[in-house]
């Protein structure tokens, strides 16, 4: 058993079809019951763990295999000398096979066990050190929970005491990470058994999960294709600087956007590109009538505001180039330019709303693959909706599948923002990225986001050509950008200061 985050490994994410599909094979394998009797083992022992002095432990159990689960925590729990009682739902000989007979084995061992109507919640007496568990619903949950399971959950969610979520909590999505319905337990802990589902980490999943672990059972995953892989920055991802290096060794960024009323998320983009290593930071700002010096970063170049700038043909080949940040409906005018031109481009912000708006736009975009040019879309759920034609309540819904839906229209990399942003390519295994928190909801964040991975990309092309693989690049930046917001803080974190904590991170 380990704990989830923070962790600076990959984790493989599986749905439910993968997981049954291990669940099956591992079965077969061994003898009868055995993997249930080992989560209800792991469950118990994690509830020790995080509630070491409690005295009562109430066990809420569904109606399924979960339940069962459920049951058999409660056997080694009461082994161990706690006041176990279990609330079931619905009746003990419609269980399945395996949670009929910890049922069982929980009434040989002496368990309290009661059903859900023949009496008020055991989890009414329960004092802030003991415990209850969540062993109501598991993956296999697809309908609003209504009635007496939604009566349950609702008594979980008004607990004083840790809650621990066996496997999934009750009413979460076990792919998307949304609440299946109105009731969904909140956890304070949850113990992903066998595998770790993917809803757990994006979406609503982690406000419900609590902290997260995992306990595989003693069953071997390897060689089982993932849903997608959850990621975390690496121990040490800046690369040392070598004494015969100079600016031109780190590459150029270009940030256009700015438009009247906006120039600050120009600004902040191109610090942050600045901050993550890039050599040298033109600007083109789409307010004419805007600065063109930054007092705080004098280092920034400014430009001309015309279509292309300044820049030339070898310019635009050289340089990453980062649209849209504060673009206004100006910079319409200017995309035809850097959707054909530019050899690595991202677009963010207003330059995806008028792709989106513009069919010729979006083939243009949809073009550049065909001719070896790199794209990365960096859209939060809105903007995403209007990629895709649909709405955002659709793409939150599934935010895997709409990361994985853009990636292959557009034919580029994309970053879905958002709690676990989705980082999605065509080829590519999804990533789902562990870091960050609600800190992170600020004004500006997303514009130095775009700069961040600009600037990062900018030094990995530098250093290795275009085999440097947008994609790995924004797995690693999405990371660096969500762990300089941590730990949580109680208010927003300022862009203009989250810039200046991933520049730490460089250092």
């Amino acid at each position: 058993m380990r704990r989830i985050l923070p962790d600076h490994r990959e984790h493989a994410l599986f749905d439910v079809t993968q997981t049954r599909s291990i669940e099956a094979r591992a079965t077969s394998a061994l003898p009868p019951h055995t993997l249930m009797q080992r989560a209800g083992a792991a469950i118990a022992r994690l509830a020790l763990a995080v509630a070491p002095h409690a005295e009562r432990v109430w066990v809420a159990a569904g109606p399924g295999n979960n339940g069962g689960d459920g049951l058999e925590a409660a056997i080694h729990l009461a082994r161990h000398g706690r006041q176990v009682k279990v609330s079931l739902m619905g009746e003990a000989m419609a269980l399945p096979p395996d949670a009929r007979a910890a049922w069982q084995r929980a009434r040989t061992a002496g368990v309290d066990i009661t059903g859900w109507s023949d009496g008020a919640s055991p989890g009414a007496a329960l004092d802030p050190h003991d415990c209850a568990i969540d062993a109501l619903l598991g993956i296999g949950a697809n309908r609003a929970p209504q009635g007496a399971m939604a009566d349950a959950i609702h008594v979980l969610n008004s607990l004083v005491c840790p809650v621990l979520a066996a496997d999934l909590p009750s009413g979460l999505h076990a792919e998307t990470g949304q609440p299946i319905g109105d009731a969904c337990v909140t956890a304070t802990h949850t113990l992903a058994l066998l595998t770790l589902k993917s809803g757990l980490f994006t979406g609503a999943g982690r406000d419900h999960a609590g902290t997260a672990w995992l306990d595989t059972l003693d069953v071997d995953t390897a060689g089982a294709a993932p849903q997608a892989m959850l990621s975390s920055p690496g121990l040490d991802a800046t690369q040392v600087r070598r004494h015969v290096q100079h600016k031109g060794s780190f590459g150029d960024v270009i940030v256009v956007g700015g438009a009247r009323g906006m120039t600050g998320a120009a600004l902040l983009a191109a610090r942050a590109a600045h901050a993550a290593g890039a050599g040298r930071i033109h600007v083109q700002l789409l307010d004419a009538q805007g600065a063109h010096l930054d007092p705080m970063r004098p280092e920034l170049m400014f430009r001309a505001a015309g279509p292309g700038g300044a820049f030339s043909g070898d310019a635009l080949v050289r340089a990453t180039v980062v649209c849209g940040c504060g673009g206004g409906h100006a910079v319409r005018e200017h995309l035809p330019r850097w959707l054909s031109r530019a050899r690595r481009l991202l677009l963010d912000a207003d330059a995806l709303n008028a792709i989106a708006a513009d069919t010729s736009l979006a083939e243009l975009l949809r073009a550049r693959a065909r001719h070896g040019l790199a794209s990365v879309l960096t859209p939060h759920p809105l903007e995403a909706a209007r990629l895709l034609e649909s709405s955002t309540a659709q793409v939150q819904s599934d935010r895997l599948g709409a990361a994985q839906g853009l990636a292959d229209r557009y034919a580029c990399v994309v970053v879905l923002k958002g709690s676990g942003s989705v980082i999605a390519a065509p080829g590519h295994t999804p990533r789902i990225n562990a870091t960050g928190n609600a800190s992170l909801a600020s004004a500006g964040t997303g514009d130095v986001l775009a700069g961040w991975l600009g600037g990062r990309w900018a030094q990995a092309a530098a250093h290795h050509g275009e085999a440097a693989a947008a994609f790995d690049v924004a797995v690693g930046a999405v990371a660096e950008h969500g762990a300089a917001a941590e730990p949580a803080m109680a208010g927003p974190l300022r862009a203009a200061d989250l810039i200046e904590a991933l520049h730490r991170r460089t250092r």
